[in-house]
């Protein structure tokens, strides 16, 4: 039987994605760094809180947020797993009301605010149209995501960020998809004076061709793609069913199944 494995788009093995939360106005200087040197993330915003305290206003969200993910950290930032299931449930889908009337897209994940949930946020969250939802402690590697809704990073970025992106750029063994995950507070980069650390390390990390950098939903949304997919019984052919591009590799070549085909493997 042939040895079929989960690639990345164009059969990379490696995938960035950074997350940063609360949408202060140095999520612009953060931003112009990722786009300079290819990288994409996602900012977690408090709708209830924009233009006030140093935070983006609603009018800039689309144009500051352009091209990375504009995410849900509930309305007013409340330690949320103190909070009556009314008002958890009136937190999260008000915040993505109104990111979805800013930024004209469905707001599918967040992160928790204050690193505050339990048990029964979680269980809400999938009938509140929440995908994933980042969490505050993290792993020090690689791996994919183990719970969606409970997201742990690689690292907060004043967590050894450079030995962590240089173990990851030399990452070489194929046979494991790898994935190197960034989250913080842009404001921090201004209280610690240390905006020479993002600007190094994504100049070191971006711009690489076996990279894939993605925001993270498209993360979630590629790995339920592959989930989506059909294979025949003898791995002679595989339906994609989902409405994404997913690439194989077949006996180490690389293959592409394109969205609504039947290929032949």
């Amino acid at each position: 039987m042939k040895e079929v494995l989960l690639c990345y788009p164009e059969g990379r093995f490696k995938a960035l994605t950074m997350s940063y939360d609360d949408g202060r106005m140095a999520d612009k200087r953060l931003i112009e760094i990722w786009n300079k040197h290819g990288l994409k993330g996602t900012c977690h915003i408090n709708s209830g809180l924009l233009g006030t305290k140093d935070r983006i206003p609603a009018e800039e969200i689309a144009s500051v947020y352009e091209g990375h993910e504009v995410s849900a950290h509930t309305v007013r930032h409340p330690t949320i797993a103190r909070c009556p299931n009314e008002l958890m449930v009136h937190e999260v889908i008000e915040d993505r009301k109104a990111l979805e009337r800013l930024t004209g897209y469905t707001v599918r994940g967040m992160s928790y605010p204050n690193g505050s949930y339990n048990a029964r946020l979680k269980e809400m969250l999938p009938g509140l149209g929440i995908e994933y939802a980042r969490v505050v402690s993290t792993t020090g590697g690689f791996d994919l995501p183990r719970d969606y809704l409970e997201w742990q990073a690689t690292c907060h970025h004043n967590q050894k960020l450079m030995e962590h992106a240089e173990r990851f750029v030399d990452l070489h063994k194929s046979q494991y998809l790898y994935l190197m995950y960034v989250w913080g507070h842009s404001y921090e980069f201004d209280n610690d004076n240390n905006w020479v650390l993002m600007e190094r390390f994504s100049a070191f990390v971006g711009g690489r061709d076996d990279i894939w950098y993605a925001t993270n939903i498209q993360i979630v949304d590629y790995l339920k793609a592959y989930e989506q997919l059909k294979f025949s019984a003898s791995l002679d052919f595989v339906y994609n069913a989902s409405a994404l591009d997913v690439w194989l590799s077949v006996d180490k070549a690389i293959v592409k199944i394109e969205s609504g085909c039947t290929v032949k493997l």
